[in-house]
């Protein structure tokens, strides 16, 4: 019995794996803090600012090279965003 351990992944889900591959795209691209609201992303990662707001709690301390914090709130969550 074989184990295909190549297509499991670190992510709880591939919608978690798709929101930290763009969130550390970001991250690196602007060389410092980025700070995103859900509502403002939702469509260039093709989620809802919902599931995005739910996946930013579950990848907070678990995506390696990322800082993810909540950082304020005015009309809908703030996240800042640090590269490690």
């Amino acid at each position: 019995m074989s184990t295909n351990t190549a297509t499991e992944s670190a992510y709880p889900s591939r919608k978690a794996e798709r929101l930290a591959g763009y969130l550390r795209a970001e991250a690196e691209r602007t060389d410092g803090d980025l700070y995103v609201k859900g509502k403002f992303i939702a469509d260039e990662v093709d989620l809802s600012p919902k599931e995005i707001g739910a996946l930013l709690v579950q990848l907070q301390g678990s995506v390696p090279g990322l800082t993810i914090e909540k950082w304020s709130y005015t009309s809908a969550t703030t996240w800042r965003i640090s590269a490690a």
